[in-house]
């Protein structure tokens, strides 16, 4: 007797659970990074190997929802909700994780710390990050209100105004960004250049994991807008 996924049986029924579970693993493993970021400016490269697995195990719990929201989202839906749309964002939710899986990768290989003087302003810039993404994730959960109420006024707005918070994390971790950018480019002549190039390479990625955040509320945007 062949055995039923059970997320075949949710995904039957509605197509957002399973969404907002992706998302949700996303967080999970966006959070771990504050704690290895902790870890490795104390040069503790035990706990942040530990907590590395904990990042790798949780992106991995997040692409396995990914593939079966995949296999098993149904080709026409009674709603107005695109298949395509559904799709996209899930990809989207899926780079965040993917860029915390990177990162740890990245320092826990090279054992990087970040340089003392950029600590305070680095870990300012990846709580942004981290906020970012629970922000995007708030606004996934009320998609089920939003289909309860039929797309109603009241839901639209509410979810609009939580993507346009959304929008304002995104800009000032950009403003962070760009702070962090100028220190490490004064101390660029101090720091081995290899070094330096990973350091541009990690500030990258974080960047990355709160622009993809904000795609996520542009995302919910257009489905609002259908």
């Amino acid at each position: 007797m062949a055995i039923i996924n059970p997320l075949y049986k949710v995904l039957g029924r509605s197509p957002i659970k399973p969404m907002q579970q992706h998302m949700g693993e996303v967080v999970t493993c966006v959070k771990f990074l504050e704690g290895f970021f902790n870890a490795s400016n104390s040069d503790d490269w035990q706990l942040a190997s530990t907590t590395y697995d904990k990042i790798c195990a949780s992106e991995r719990q997040a692409d396995e929802l990914k593939k079966q929201i995949r296999l098993h989202l149904p080709k026409s839906l009674f709603m107005p909700m695109p298949r395509t749309d559904l799709l996209d964002l899930v990809t989207t939710q899926d780079r965040i994780a993917n860029g915390a899986r990177d990162i740890a990768g990245l320092m826990l290989g090279r054992n990087m710390t970040i340089p003392e003087s950029l600590q305070d302003c680095g870990m300012a810039f990846l709580k942004t990050a981290i906020a970012a993404t629970e922000q995007a994730f708030v606004a996934i959960n009320e998609l089920d209100e939003l289909l309860e109420t039929g797309f109603g006024d009241r839901e639209v707005s509410f979810i609009a105004t939580l993507i346009e918070a959304l929008d304002e994390l995104e800009h000032d971790n950009d403003q962070l960004e760009q702070d962090l950018r100028k220190k490490l480019f004064a101390l660029e002549a101090t720091l081995p250049p290899v070094d330096v190039m990973f350091l541009y390479k990690i500030i990258d990625t974080v960047g990355e994991m709160a622009d993809n955040a904000e795609r996520v509320g542009a995302r919910l945007q257009l489905l609002l807008a259908r």
